[in-house]
């Protein structure tokens, strides 16, 4: 299970979510920093176990037509 999450799925947003955890990772350390230390792994983490976007829902779900037809409105000029 957590094998699958970690190999699948990867794309665009998910390796610069890695890169960036690694690089604020190294700087972290660079200036001894333990905020951006944890900073960093959580970036890194949240690439590497494929968690964010509260739980995966990131996507709007996407609504259905209804074959209804589209009605034409009057509008009227005020002055």
């Amino acid at each position: 299970m957590l094998k699958d999450r970690i190999l699948s799925q990867w794309n665009f947003a998910r390796i610069v979510r890695l890169v960036l955890g690694g690089v604020i990772i190294t700087q972290g350390v660079m200036v001894h920093d333990w905020g951006l230390g944890i900073m960093g792994s959580l970036f890194a983490s949240m690439a590497l176990f494929g968690f964010g976007c509260a739980g995966g829902a990131c996507a709007t779900p996407i609504k259905k037509s209804n074959n209804k037809s589209i009605q034409d409105v009057e509008f009227e000029e005020v002055r």
